[in-house]
């Protein structure tokens, strides 16, 4: 990690609507949604209605936390708007849409009400009329949040709850996961890519740049995983002003248990700046995981191997010469499926530090997925992360070893998953 990180830790930069491509602004035209809410007739609903579905981590107060947070719910009508509280960070961008369209993006406020929907919004006035419409959206930037007030629709009309989707991910990890430096952040990271691209899947995404596994200061941010992935909040500076020492514990009885967890972490604790020793990250990572086995027994987790970067010899380029722990991290995951500790589990609950003990014998649980030879150098940007192209490459390979090793049928057939990336040559001839 570079210096340069510090600055988005502690929010010391502003969210605007400037996307950069290759170091040029992207030109972008987001609407400006703001509306007086007393100009118009709406039935309104508060931030706690049951209609609402929470997507990622939200704390009691209705404010979002980690990477590519949302909310999702369905609608009558041809009308959506929503009012967010004096909590949400200033200019955070939203990304948003109705059904399976693309999405469309606009800043938003704190204290301010967005028309988000209305009959003008594309696919909004079909002429066979869906009911009820599903309305989604989306924290753009792991750094910043908003804070839900409350929900509003056309008069006469109502929100409906979706079914949730049957199958459920968690992603761990820190910025590769996180998103840092691709176009859209969270919306365009190989994460958000790989639970929104296997289709009919729920995905939380509990990652944040600079975090460390191990539980100590890496790159501004004050604990490890090991020790926040068992919080709401993250560890961003907006977090301490919110908190101070006393986050939320995160409530694992909210939502259903997780089916597979994947986890990337630990190109943080090997950058020798945070001077984290391989035992003492091997420690963090396998207590990680029983945390995980602690909350979700039934859970499988998949450890990605880590890749940090290229480098030039002669005339070709060739990956770092330690991709991070790599022996440790396999003999790690060989231990876990052993007998030795699959019939005498150790359980570790990352927010009591309780030791407890289960009986029997389950099957094999966590999976080694090796990263080596899906990006090249040209997928990786200068600041050391994968580029928009490289995460989408991530996102493909993973989703791949899920359906092979699970199973599991790739059920996105059409909706937009990374926005901006259709690009196409229709000349015949050149």
């Amino acid at each position: 990690m570079l210096s340069i990180l510090n600055l988005a830790i502690f929010g010391l930069s502003l969210s605007t609507a400037t996307i950069l491509q290759n170091g040029q602004p992207r030109p972008s035209n987001y609407p400006d949604t703001r509306i007086d809410p007393n100009a118009s007739s709406f039935r309104t609903y508060p931030a706690d209605a049951p209609e609402i579905s929470y997507k990622g981590r939200w704390d009691s107060k209705h404010v979002s936390w980690w990477s590519a947070p949302g909310i999702k719910f369905g609608y009558t009508g041809q009308t959506v708007a929503i009012s967010f509280g004096h909590l949400t960070s200033p200019g955070v961008l939203i990304a948003y849409r109705i059904g399976g369209l693309d999405w469309t993006f606009t800043n938003v406020t704190a204290r301010g009400t967005h028309l988000l929907v209305s009959a003008d919004t594309p696919g909004s006035s079909l002429t066979t009329p869906i009911n009820p419409w599903t309305f989604e959206m989306r924290v753009t930037n792991w750094a910043y949040g908003v804070q839900i007030d409350s929900i509003h629709v056309a008069a006469g009309e109502k929100l409906v709850k979706l079914p949730d989707f049957g199958r459920r991910i968690e992603v761990i990890g820190d910025s590769l996961a996180a998103g840092m430096y691709t176009s859209y952040e969270g919306l365009s990271s190989w994460a958000y890519g790989l639970g929104a691209g296997l289709g009919d899947t729920e995905y939380s995404i509990t990652a944040y740049p600079g975090i460390c596994a191990a539980d100590q200061d890496c790159w501004g941010n004050p604990r490890g995983q090991v020790h926040q992935w068992f919080y709401t909040s993250d560890t961003s500076y907006r977090a301490s002003v919110a908190y101070g020492d006393n986050p939320e514990p995160w409530d694992f009885s909210k939502r259903p248990a997780a089916d597979i967890v994947v986890i990337n972490i630990g190109t943080n604790d090997q950058n020798a700046a945070n001077n984290v020793s391989t035992t003492v990250y091997i420690d963090a990572l396998t207590k990680i995981i029983q945390g995980v086995h602690g909350k979700w027994p039934k859970a499988h987790v998949i450890v990605m191997s880590l890749w940090l970067g290229f480098y030039q010899s002669g005339n070709s380029y060739f990956p770092g010469a330690s991709q991070g722990f790599v022996n440790e991290v396999c003999q790690m995951c060989k231990w876990f499926n052993s007998d030795d500790y699959l019939r005498n589990q150790t359980i570790y609950d990352g927010v009591t530090k309780k030791i407890s003990r289960a009986s029997g014998r389950p099957e094999p649980f966590v999976h080694y997925f090796n990263t080596s030879g899906i990006m090249q150098h040209n997928d990786i940007g200068p600041q050391w992360h994968p580029t928009d192209v490289g995460a989408i490459k991530v996102a493909s390979h993973l989703q791949q070893f899920i359906r092979i090793t699970f199973g599991w049928d790739l059920l996105a057939t059409g909706p937009e998953v990374f926005h901006d990336t259709l690009y196409w040559n229709d000349q015949s001839g050149y």
